[in-house]
């Protein structure tokens, strides 16, 4: 998360305390709300008090950033569950933190010198990198603010960042620490190795019925059947409410008139283009294709292929090269062109095919025209209708009723778990509503339910008629699940036992080809393997285990597919030569040095934190962003 915030920041300092923010979230917990808090405010750090209002805003924006990144917004509850309220505060509260102690160390900044950091933003500069007034209005509007309150938290920030800058703006890492961790990164392994699959371990045979009957009663957790729900719902949407009988023919023909362009395919020829690099031997071949030489035999010449001089099917219009585009529609079918300077080369254009220009008849688009007057109309009555059947619900209306007095299907479909899967195991047709699945699971039977979004201009109305309660399914209803169950955990019982000993002859000396030959196994190798890259087989357990001890170490480890046990041997090891003045140390430096700065700014602002005291008005926070259920 702190290199994802770095990367977000523009400047040094913003990139600093952003860092600094986040180290303290875990904060926020350890006071709990107390009552002497106005309403209007969200927590107290010392002296300084944190708005509901910008606790509101400051979340707001972390939820929808968030919300973008998963493309589509999340609920109050989604939020909360991702730790975005605590996240929003934790920030508010280190901010206020500093806020705190940068007034009582009296620190301040100057208006020309305030000026002089906006004016520098980059996020503020248009055209030729200087300040423009018209980025900043729109940042403010983007983002809700007025501008003295920009010009506020902008100085507040640059007071923060002075005390940042004086705590740890110019640590760095100490070189022992940094080549340390330069050889942890660079260094690279060898290792010779088996590889124990399930062919090796051969074809596991069905358990007998004790055994099964025994890892049933052990497992069946696993097995049992999780609770299921019925509903049935009424969609609204402009397909559901559109009815084509109602539009005339003459309304069809109208719009038919009226959109005649749509219909309307110009004239579009096939076109192949020969490019040259000069005009001189542009006008050479042409020379060669007025004596008698093809567009064809000056390809085989030039060992062009058809995809090489190929444009496609194009229009007039789709010239971008107006010389070009005037030779290539010039031509008779099948004709060459001469030598054609075009604005970025001298071609040669022939024409293979010309397809004459046509217009669909109604006869033939008839259909689509009046599903499409259909829908609109629909799309302007759907909102109205929405109307009706709220006052209807709200009168008492079942959906049964809904649906017969507005002519709606009301649709029951087969019972589903909290994941959308059926009884059986397969995907349930459900709408593609949000929250339709889990307002279900969070409904009952006789309860009303909100309506819901159904695509980008319909709607949703559901009831829950049936609550199939989670149960333990017996033997013969999971029999094939079982089996597998049970034989997934045989093979990879037999798996670490070959394995181990495998293993077990190879530290006692049995090298590793030695066994491969006893046992009908390959030795296989694997090189430059490094700490933060998986190789072929080898996962991240994998490579844990094969830096784990000296060259000669021998160890059993897990393949990276999860599938195999892998016995291996390492054979050999490299460490790079510590150069300070290389990019890559460089890098590292650079990196290992923030997060120095990092943590001891961290630290820094815990313990100012709890020095001040913090005081947070729990159940304001929960009813702003809709998490009070009282």
């Amino acid at each position: 998360m702190l290199d994802a915030l770095r990367k977000g920041a523009g400047t040094w300092v913003a990139k600093l305390f952003i860092a600094l923010l986040i180290m303290s979230f875990a904060v926020w917990g350890i006071s709990g709300f107390l009552t002497n808090i106005s309403q209007n405010i969200a927590a107290k750090v010392g002296d300084t008090e944190i708005a509901l209002v910008d606790f509101d805003r400051t979340y707001r924006q972390d939820l929808n950033r968030l919300g973008q990144q998963f493309g589509r917004p999340l609920t109050a509850e989604e939020g909360a569950a991702l730790g975005l309220p605590q996240q929003a505060l934790g920030k508010l509260i280190a901010e206020a933190a500093m806020n705190d102690t940068a007034r009582e160390l009296q620190l301040g900044v100057s208006n020309e010198r305030l000026a002089a950091i906006i004016q520098s933003d980059p996020a503020l500069q248009g055209a030729g990198g200087r300040y423009d007034r018209n980025r900043l209005q729109q940042l403010l509007r983007n983002n809700g603010y007025r501008e003295d309150e920009y010009v506020v938290q902008r100085r507040k920030i640059a007071e923060r960042s002075q005390l940042a800058e004086g705590l740890a703006g110019s640590m760095s890492v100490p070189t022992a620490y940094l080549r340390a961790m330069d050889v942890y990164q660079r260094e690279t392994r060898s290792a010779d190795y088996l590889l124990v699959d399930a062919a090796f371990v051969g074809e596991i045979e069905d358990p007998a019925d004790d055994i099964l009957n025994a890892f049933f009663e052990q497992k069946k957790a696993d097995f049992r059947a999780p609770e299921f729900r019925e509903i049935k719902y009424v969609a609204l949407t402009p397909d559901t409410l559109a009815r084509p009988d109602d539009v005339t023919e003459e309304d069809a023909r109208a719009e038919y008139d009226r959109r005649s362009d749509d219909y309307f395919e110009p004239e579009r020829r096939k076109i192949r283009q020969m490019s040259f690099p000069s005009k001189e031997a542009a006008e050479e071949a042409a020379t060669e294709l007025q004596t008698g030489k093809t567009f064809d035999e000056l390809m085989k010449d030039r060992e062009l292929s058809a995809n090489d001089v190929s444009l496609g099917v194009m229009s007039r219009a789709d010239f971008l090269d107006d010389a070009l585009g005037d030779a290539a529609f010039s031509l008779e079918e099948g004709a060459t062109s001469g030598a054609v300077e075009g604005r970025f080369s001298t071609a040669i254009l022939n024409v293979q095919e010309i397809l004459p220009e046509s217009t669909k008849p109604f006869e033939e688009v008839r259909d689509e025209i009046v599903q499409e007057l259909a829908k609109d109309q629909a799309e302007r009555e759907i909102l109205d209708m929405l109307d009706e059947i709220e006052d209807a619900r709200a009168g008492g209306a079942l959906l049964d009723e809904v649906g017969s007095r507005f002519s709606l299907t009301v649709t029951a479909p087969e019972a589903f778990d909290n994941t959308g899967q059926s009884m059986a195991g397969s995907s349930v047709d459900l709408p593609d509503s949000q929250g339709l699945v889990a307002g279900a699971f969070a409904s009952d039977i006789g309860i009303e339910n909100d309506v819901l979004q159904l695509g980008d201009r319909g709607f949703l109305w559901y009831d829950v008629t049936k609550v199939i309660p989670e149960r333990d399914r017996s033997l013969d209803e999971v029999r094939e699940a079982v089996v597998a169950a049970w034989k997934a955990e045989e093979l990879s019982r037999r798996l670490d036992e070959r394995a181990a000993e495998l293993l077990e002859k190879a530290q006692n000396g049995t090298p590793l080809a030695s066994l491969a030959a006893e046992y009908g196994l390959e030795v296989k190798s694997v090189e430059n393997l490094t700490r933060n890259t998986p190789s072929d087989d080898f996962g991240r357990e994998a490579i844990a285990t094969t830096f784990s001890g000296p060259v000669g170490t021998s160890a059993v480890t897990v393949s990276a597919d999860g599938e195999a046990r892998i016995v291996l041997s390492v054979t050999g090891t490299e460490i790079p030569e510590f150069d300070r003045s290389s990019a890559e140390v460089a890098a590292l430096e650079t990196q290992m040095s923030r997060q120095m700065r990092d943590s001891l700014l961290g630290q820094f602002i815990t313990d100012r934190e709890n020095k001040a005291g913090i005081e947070v008005n729990e159940a304001g926070i929960a009813q702003l962003i809709g998490l009070d259920r009282n």
